[in-house]
């Protein structure tokens, strides 16, 4: 711990960061692109402004909950200072992969490709969000037995909380007629997710729905902000991560269920894509095998 606004718990056995509290007063710790080897939540309390991540640039506002998984590049711009305050978080510490029936935000809140990275906060929300945080930083400055377990399950309600509200907000914008997904990109969703294993081109995605690859392209990019390519790297990418921190499978087992022959070019895609070796990713992040 460093000052009374960063409240830090380093893994014991290898001196890494396993859980951080982090207050802000400005945006100096997010003002340049992060690829960070644990989860990130960021709660903007006060301010506005974009944040690029992955391949795609969004606006968001005060009250706005961003949430970011390991070595996800992202970067926060502002014209004004921002405060909020950060929860960073590694999978040794807890593994959402693991919980996913506790927690349900992988997919929601967290490696979701189709929707912007943040939540909107209620005001419900913010009373519970408070509550959890002040909790959690009296639990980090007493190192009372089981403090990591306590911690574990502030965490725990965190997360349930903004995987709530996503789900909810998701909800209400499939309802708002403006707003409501065309049914070529419903297709595209469910395609991507039943065939990215196999199909890694945008041409086969267009052949699969019966439309020319520029006009797939342009919906796509108009759409999700993000090009087919990028949804479809982005894609494998997460599935390869998972498969990294879940298993002991090789980076070759892994590359070839992924659709690639060649396990040198799945690790230059990798590399690409994710700014770190496959091997260098399940070294830093960690190796769940255990549940």
């Amino acid at each position: 711990m460093s000052n009374q606004n960063v409240f830090t718990l380093t893994n014991p056995q290898n001196g890494n960061l396993a859980f951080k509290l982090l207050s802000f007063e400005d945006n100096s710790h997010f003002d340049h692109i992060q690829r960070n080897n644990y989860y990130s939540l960021i709660w903007i309390t006060k301010g506005s402004g974009k944040v690029k991540a992955d391949f795609a640039e969004h606006t968001f506002e005060e009250d706005s909950l961003l949430a970011f998984s390991p070595y996800q590049p992202f970067m926060i711009c502002t014209k004004e200072d921002i405060q909020g305050i950060a929860i960073h978080f590694h999978p040794d510490f807890f593994c959402i992969h693991k919980h996913q029936k506790e927690v349900s935000c992988n997919g929601v809140l967290f490696n979701n490709i189709y929707q912007p990275p943040f939540i909107r906060i209620t005001d419900q929300a913010k009373i519970t969000f408070q509550m959890i945080i002040d909790q959690m930083k009296t639990e980090i400055q007493n190192a009372e037995l089981a403090q990591y377990e306590s911690l574990i399950s502030y965490l725990k309600i965190f997360l349930i909380t903004g995987s709530r509200l996503k789900t909810e907000q998701l909800e209400e914008l499939k309802s708002t007629p403006d707003s409501k997904e065309p049914f070529i990109m419903q297709n595209l969703k469910d395609a991507i997710e039943d065939n990215f294993k196999t199909k890694h081109s945008a041409g086969n995605y267009a052949e699969m729905l019966n439309i020319s690859p520029k006009a797939l392209a342009k919906l796509s990019k108009n759409y999700f902000n993000k090009t087919l390519t990028d949804l479809i790297a982005e894609r494998i990418i997460i599935e390869a991560k998972r498969e990294l921190y879940m298993t002991n499978k090789t980076v070759k087992e892994i590359a070839y269920e992924l659709g690639y022959d060649d396990e040198h070019y799945f690790s230059r895609f990798f590399k690409t894509n994710a700014d770190v070796s496959p091997q260098l990713y399940r070294e830093t992040v960690g190796f769940g095998r255990m549940v």
